[in-house]
């Protein structure tokens, strides 16, 4: 297989779970633009529509569906819909995520549990329920957005977030595990751990503590706007077929420290 093939999307199908914005935005246009056909959702509609509109200037085929992943009837929703229009799923993002700032001892338990349920249920959630057509198709590459979070502690002067990086730490343990239930029926589970992008949900981290974070980060910068595009493209093509169970860690450098 020449190497152009084995980063090839054309005619597959994806699902990305928070598409609308940040890193699944970034991931859904990377898949585009290697000619998969891409469904967008979350809860925000009308931001994945905006999404969807850019993924057909492409020559694919995008459309958008809201989903609360925390909810069983939306996750079957955007499963079935897809199936419609589609009639397979060959890729799933698990992206949709949560946090919450507060020192452990002040830490609301309603805020504690939100997180779980958007970072740990919905990936549970959305990948049983896609996987049950990946089982049936004897195929597919499930990614979920861990974090750099989920890998060790971190000072709280940086970040403070206790159930989110709990969260993510569940999400590869998840991912790991998965990998072993289902790698015998040919499902690749995956994990990336990003570390620091500009996006709506890091940008009160970044502003906090964004000369600590740059001083322990090799490369002195922030992701940007296409660092995820080629790793999320490596997990979804056929370039890892020989890859499961695995956690990609793109954070500059910063867990080598």
């Amino acid at each position: 297989m020449h190497v152009k093939q084995l980063f090839d999307l054309t005619g597959k199908v994806a699902i990305v779970t928070g598409g609308g914005r940040g890193l699944g935005q970034q991931i859904a246009e990377g898949f585009a633009e290697a000619g998969a056909n891409v469904v967008i959702c979350s809860r925000r509609l009308e931001a994945c529509y905006e999404v969807c509109e850019g993924l057909k200037k492409l020559g694919v085929e995008s459309f958008a569906i809201k989903c609360d992943v925390t909810n069983p009837e939306d996750v079957r929703n955007v499963v079935e819909l897809t199936m419609e229009k589609f009639g397979r799923i060959d890729i799933l993002v698990n992206n949709s995520g949560a946090s919450w700032g507060a020192p452990v001892e002040e830490m609301p338990l309603e805020a504690w549990q939100k997180v779980m349920d958007v970072n740990v249920t919905g990936t549970f959630l959305m990948s049983q329920a896609v996987g049950k057509v990946m089982l049936e198709q004897k195929s597919g590459k499930i990614i979920n957005i861990a974090s750099v979070a989920g890998l060790n502690g971190i000072n709280p002067n940086v970040m403070n977030a206790i159930g989110y990086n709990a969260s993510k730490g569940a999400v590869i343990t998840f991912t790991k595990d998965l990998a072993v239930k289902w790698g015998p029926y040919g499902i690749h589970v995956n994990a990336i751990a990003p570390g620091f992008f500009p996006t709506k949900m890091s940008k009160a981290i970044i502003d906090q503590g964004g000369e600590a974070i740059l001083e322990s980060t090799p490369l002195r910068k922030f992701g940007s706007y296409t660092d995820l595009k080629g790793v999320a493209l490596f997990l979804a093509a056929p370039a890892s077929d020989f890859v499961t169970g695995d956690v990609l860690i793109v954070d500059g450098g910063g867990h080598a420290m």
